[in-house]
């Protein structure tokens, strides 16, 4: 589990914001960015799309960067 230490400040506009140490902050950033990753993975496999494999993907890529150039 997560543990966080948050501080609480007021600006001028009497608007309540939150403040982390740099290495929660970080944390919390990669937590989210896995999570984003699983969605997308949950979102590809509920498609029912077929799936392509890697090695084939990665050369249908390097085809479309090269006709850009």
């Amino acid at each position: 589990m997560l543990s966080v230490h948050p501080q609480y400040i007021t600006d001028t506009a009497g608007k309540k914001l939150v403040v982390l140490p740099m290495k929660e902050f970080k944390t919390i950033m990669e937590e989210l960015e896995d999570l984003e990753d699983i969605k997308l993975y949950d979102s590809a496999k509920a498609s029912k799309e077929p799936s392509i494999p890697i090695d084939k993907a990665f050369k249908m890529i390097e085809a479309k960067r090269k006709k850009k150039r």
